[in-house]
């Protein structure tokens, strides 16, 4: 016995092929729209957990380009303030090779000690150097001051290794140990670049007395700082380097991912614009058809 066909199945079937139809068009939209061919793990399961994998890279990835990125900058800043500091240096060694001339007398070289002593205080300053909030010379104590301005001239950081992460189990030092280079002061006895500094401005002061000091142990002495400070300077351009190399290699793996990714789940977007063009017109055009062959009103179809 053969079905009798209805106009209700006709309808039905009318209408669930417009329903495929039209969910064919949705999805090409979303695919253009979002540009992605994976919209949920169902389309393609292996597809989706490559995505979440090479997405968790690229996160990964993100996160450390920006260490590294402020890494550079704190060493940026670090750099700028080692070269201020090499300047006023060089200017006291200026003032001390004069001073220890003989040419000068007591009020002069008074005047001497008095600008050495502004530049120590300018040394102290450049030591205080923050970027972003931070310390940057105070070690891991980076809300601290390294040293106070004044006469106490006692380092208040510490020596304690700040890195910043830039890849994998890779890190960079950051950290440049001011104190190896300015030490506590006159009262430490250490030698360093504020005990010099002390020094030179209270031989200055006592004139001819201090003189012979100012040629000899104290330009030694301030000639040694200012190795010390070329060494400290060397090394954060190393680490500067370092940071470079790493963030230069960050973007490449990124570039690489990132193509990965696109071959793994982006839209093919011309294709699927065309693909778009031909289910709207073919959607068009099945609902004209479906307005010819279904004669019923959907309030008939539902009786």
């Amino acid at each position: 016995m053969s079905e009798r066909i209805t106009p209700e199945m006709v309808t039905s079937r009318t209408l669930s092929d417009l329903g495929s139809s039209l969910a064919a068009l949705e999805r090409t939209t979303n695919e253009l729209s979002s540009g992605n061919t994976i919209l949920e793990p169902s389309d393609n399961p292996y597809g989706a957990s490559q995505v979440i994998d090479l997405q968790s890279q690229l996160d990964g990835l993100t996160g450390y380009e920006k260490e590294a990125q402020n890494g550079i900058s704190w060493e940026s800043t670090a750099s700028s303030a080692m070269t201020n500091i090499g300047e006023v240096t060089q200017r006291v060694r200026e003032l001390l090779v004069e001073g220890a001339n003989g040419t000068y007398n007591n009020n002069d070289l008074e005047t001497m000690a008095l600008q050495v002593e502004q530049l120590t205080e300018s040394v102290k300053q450049d030591a205080n150097t923050q970027y972003a909030g931070q310390y940057v010379f105070s070690g891991t104590a980076s809300t601290t001051a390294p040293y106070e301005t004044g006469s106490g001239d006692e380092y208040k950081g510490n020596s304690e290794s700040v890195s910043r992460a830039v890849g994998p189990s890779a890190t960079v030092t950051v950290t440049t140990n001011i104190s190896t280079l300015l030490g506590s002061g006159e009262a430490a006895e250490d030698g360093k670049l504020l005990d010099t500094l002390r020094t030179i401005a209270k031989n200055m002061r006592e004139g001819s007395a201090g003189q012979a000091a100012l040629g000899t142990t104290d330009l030694q002495k301030l000639d040694g700082n200012i190795e010390t400070l070329t060494q400290l300077q060397a090394i954060s351009g190393s680490a500067t380097q370092q940071l470079h190399t790493a963030l230069a290699r960050n973007e490449q793996l990124q570039t690489t991912i990132t193509a990965a990714l696109a071959n793994t789940d982006a839209t093919n977007i011309p294709s699927a614009s065309v693909q778009y063009a031909n289910e709207q017109a073919a959607y068009e055009a099945a609902l004209r058809a479906s307005a010819t062959i279904v004669q019923e009103s959907l309030l008939n179809f539902l009786q």
